[in-house]
């Protein structure tokens, strides 16, 4: 689970870097689809410890 925390915290850094209004729309572009990227990557991990624990249930 190590790994999951790790992909969220990394999104909530790039949410943070998009609220700077310094960046560049090249720049906001990069960092909303890494944290996109990130996050669909967590997703699936839940998915999978789901499917894991239904298995270990029945």
């Amino acid at each position: 689970m190590e790994d999951f925390e790790k992909k969220l915290k990394e999104a909530k850094e790039l949410l943070e870097k998009l609220n700077d209004p310094e960046i560049t729309l090249f720049q906001a572009m990069e960092y909303y689809k890494k944290g996109v990227k990130l996050l669909e990557e967590a997703s699936k991990m839940i998915e999978e410890a789901k499917l894991q624990f239904k298995e270990l249930t029945k």
